[in-house]
């Protein structure tokens, strides 16, 4: 099957795996917005969301997506050292019009699935699965604004969060026009276009969970005695 076998294919499955992922960005980012208006809102969305038939399937959907476009990424990037070969070792000036982002997508996905695996601690771990398993959680299940205030109540995840968040920026910056390109939605004068978009809307999506993270380690410090 070409998806699998051709490196076009490969890049294809990149592509409309990396945009489903920014759709739920988007999504996640919209709903944590709403925890800066309202703690009691943001739980009756985390309830609804909680271990309930529908989201359990689309927890593992979004899984299946974030493994497939990760696997992928490992192929495409060993592919490109074998067919380098030898020169990957030779010293050469970086192409001017190579973006970082572009040169350092590996090492960025590395960082976001660091940063993943510590959000899925933070939260997952402790309402989906606390649920689903009948294990034990700091606090209820379903008290996702109760986390939200225990996570950034500590400068270490503040500070990690925050390297994650960019990590993202500069990997969505690159990966959005870029999809774009693969997918043939691009041309002439659409390339310019799609970058500028992308740059404009990840650059919102980001600042969105960004201002999450800053406003509740502001609102969380010690000496405003968060959660008391």
């Amino acid at each position: 099957m070409w998806l699998i076998n051709s490196s076009i294919g490969r890049k294809v499955v990149m592509s409309v795996t990396g945009v489903a992922l920014i759709l739920f960005l988007t999504f996640h980012c919209c709903m944590n917005v709403v925890a800066l208006f309202s703690g009691e809102a943001y739980n009756m969305i985390c309830e609804l969301l909680g271990a309930n038939w529908y989201a359990v399937v689309a927890t593992m959907g979004l899984a299946a997506l974030a493994v497939i476009h990760i696997v992928y990424a490992f192929i495409l990037t060993a592919q490109n050292r074998r067919a380098r070969g030898n020169e990957r070792y030779a010293i050469t000036a970086k192409p001017e019009k190579v973006e970082w982002a572009s040169q350092n997508m590996l090492v960025l996905g590395i960082i976001i699935l660091l940063g993943l695996l510590l959000h899925l601690f933070n939260f997952w771990y402790n309402m989906m699965f606390a649920e689903l398993a009948g294990i034990a959680a700091p606090l209820d299940p379903a008290d996702g604004f109760g986390y939200i205030k225990l996570t950034f109540s500590n400068p270490v995840y503040v500070v990690l969060y925050i390297i994650w968040i960019v990590a993202i920026w500069f990997h969505l910056s690159h990966g959005f026009w870029s999809a774009m390109h693969t997918l043939g939605w691009n041309g002439k004068i659409w390339f310019n276009r799609w970058k500028v978009i992308g740059l404009v809307y990840t650059t919102l999506l980001m600042l969105g969970f960004l201002v999450v993270v800053l406003a509740f380690a502001f609102k969380c410090a010690p000496s405003l005695c968060c959660g008391a």
